[in-house]
């Protein structure tokens, strides 16, 4: 059968996605310091996916506590539900459901916690107040075979602490703040949520023995390992309604540190197996395959490592999901769709993928930030395509000259290279959020890849809002400072 990317699909809850293209979540950066609702800036990016028919739109993290924030500027589910606090998400859920185009577009709320990869300072905690975790196990501490350890331990050590051990009461509070979360994307008009449990965020720090060492009920041990996830997924179920998408994005390099064969092998096992239950609980709609947390960050990874060879970084991986899935008990209508997401870089390999069967769902991020219309130009290049396989091999997407740099020049602090990397998309996003603001039928700006990397670093973080309280603002001001210290530092 010859797949193309602009295939319907249906989810197992029954819901239709018009085509394989998904706006993966990026991280924004656009809320207020603290934390808060969507605003302005999130409703002029979102105003520009939506023009251009996404199957479906996710947005960036939702912080189900304001008090475990990433780096900083998150949107956060309120406390109250009340219809006060609904009503930036049900303007955010209407801004992503009314694009020009006719594909009626999925838009799918990413809850997430960070755990013990909220930072210090712009986490949302008063300064040096421990973020929770399952284990006090600081990021960053099982690091090893590492020439620039020193480094990496000066950097992770001013940017997070050794996170509190949770109490089981501290696990049920966070489970209801996830159904919360659900509620707030259902009552808002979104179509679905997707449970964040990669990336090193809680959830995956719940199934990861590197940062779980518990002997209770919520221990890594087999009959335990996605016992966290499950309790969250099943309550959720239990109060939206059928056709409500539920998605979860996982890991498949979660379980990797040296990067050797054999590690990424036995990881990648230990992934395949949590995937397996996971079906079997038959009411996940998909599950994003994705890779890396704060201490091996390959889900960010930019130009100039040998991941950029590979176009998709973790297809390999998403095609033995999907081969497995097929093969397993599951009934076939309940088999979670495959999201795959991580350098889809080039027009042939989004085909490629689908007739591969790599996944069954295409997800783009950067390359979404770059060229937010890349539905429509595809479409328009396979209606001047003599054959539907004839794609162009080209990038669609040009990399920053600033991410390509920055790796160079930090190759061994993983997280502060990330951000270098992170920066020019945040800015990015941020003048197509503007430009939108100022005339919503303008084309965004064109990319400015003539940015240095202090510059965009400081443009990225020195973005404040002086109407603020003075106090949030000096906490704010000491948190940047430390990471431009940090950063100088090891240049």
């Amino acid at each position: 059968m010859d797949f193309n990317v602009f295939d319907s699909v249906k989810l197992p809850c029954g819901r239709t996605v018009e085509n394989r293209l998904v706006k993966a979540a990026m991280y924004e950066h656009l809320s207020s310091f603290s934390g808060g609702p969507p605003n302005e800036f999130h409703y002029g990016l979102y105003t520009e996916w939506a023009k251009h028919g996404w199957g479906m739109i996710l947005t960036g993290n939702v912080q189900v506590s304001r008090q475990h924030l990433t780096l900083g500027r998150d949107m956060v589910v309120p406390t109250t539900l009340n219809a006060e606090d609904l009503k930036p998400f049900e303007k955010l859920a209407a801004v992503i459901h009314g694009g020009d185009d006719n594909t009626r577009t999925l838009a799918i709320m990413q809850l997430s916690h960070a755990g013990r990869q909220s930072a210090n300072f712009i986490g949302g905690r008063p300064p040096f107040v421990a973020p929770l975790a399952p284990s006090s196990i600081r990021v960053g501490a099982g690091s090893t075979g590492n020439p620039g350890r020193a480094i990496s331990d000066l950097a992770f050590h001013a940017m997070f602490q050794i996170p509190t051990e949770m109490t089981i009461q501290d696990i049920l509070n966070v489970q209801s703040s996830f159904v919360r979360g659900a509620l707030l994307a259902y009552k808002s008009g979104f179509d679905g949520v997707q449970i964040h449990a990669a990336h090193g965020y809680l959830l995956a720090q719940f199934m990861n023995p590197k940062s779980n060492i518990r002997n209770d009920e919520y221990s890594v041990t087999p009959e335990n390992v996605t016992r966290m996830l499950y309790e969250i997924i099943k309550a959720i179920r239990e109060v939206v309604p059928t056709t409500f998408v539920i998605g979860i994005k996982i890991n498949s390099a979660d379980y990797v540190t040296s990067g050797s064969a054999e590690e990424a092998s036995q990881g990648e096992r230990r992934i395949l197996d949590h995937i397996r239950t996971i079906a079997s609980w038959g009411v996940i709609d998909f599950i994003e395959i994705s890779g890396g947390d704060y201490e091996k960050p390959d889900f960010s990874a930019c130009g100039g490592s040998q991941k950029l060879d590979r176009q998709a970084f973790f297809a390999q991986f998403s095609q033995i999901v999907m081969k497995d899935l097929h093969r397993s008990p599951v009934p076939f209508s309940s088999v979670p769709l495959i999201l795959l997401t991580g350098g889809l870089r080039s027009q042939s390999y989004l085909q490629a993928a689908l007739v591969s069967k790599h996944a069954d769902l295409l997800g783009i991020g950067r390359g979404a930030v770059v060229c937010p219309d890349l539905p429509k130009i595809l479409r328009l290049q396979l209606q001047n395509s003599k054959y539907s396989s004839d794609w162009d091999d080209r990038p669609f997407a040009r990399e920053p000259e600033t991410a390509l740099r920055a790796s160079k020049l930090v190759p061994r602090v993983k997280l502060i290279g990330l951000g270098f990397g992170s920066a020019w998309y945040i800015i990015r996003m941020r003048d197509i959020a503007v430009s939108q603001i100022k005339n919503s039928r303008a084309e965004p700006p064109p990319a400015d890849y003539n940015k240095g990397i202090l510059i965009t670093l400081f443009k990225m973080w020195a973005w404040f809002d002086f109407r603020k309280k003075r106090k949030i603002v000096s906490i704010w001001i000491l948190g940047i400072s430390m990471m431009l210290i940090v950063t100088v530092g090891v240049l």
